[in-house]
């Protein structure tokens, strides 16, 4: 096969799943983070800006109980291990990340003259 040959995904990078080990493109797959207060605690990094190193995982449920089994977390983040995160993240389906989040309600600040 030639490089002419090589199918490509167009501008989108590719990235490789830690579950399942096949590759995909960046907007299929979530990227993991370790939390940076030192704790083992594994992030999803939905806006993929988080400092630190990332690990790509698909959004599905076998991919998560892939990684798991194969002890991938605390490989690709430097020890991290707590999953409650993902977990949470896959099990509340594919819409988790896009679903409007709630205003919180504006607060002022007081003068102390209002009583």
């Amino acid at each position: 096969m030639t490089v002419a040959e090589v199918p490509t995904s167009g501008n989108q990078p590719e990235r490789t799943c830690i579950g399942c080990r096949k590759k995909g493109q960046r907007s299929e797959l979530l990227r993991l983070v370790a939390d940076a207060s030192g704790s083992s605690a594994v992030l999803v990094d939905e806006r993929r800006r988080m400092a630190g190193r990332g690990a790509w995982l698909h959004p599905s449920e076998s991919c998560l109980a892939l990684a798991i089994k194969r002890r991938a977390f605390g490989r690709a983040l430097r020890g991290a291990t707590g999953t409650a995160a993902v977990e949470r993240r896959i099990m509340a389906g594919p819409n988790a990340a896009g679903a409007p989040v709630a205003a919180a309600p504006t607060v002022q600040p007081e003068s102390g003259s209002e009583i």
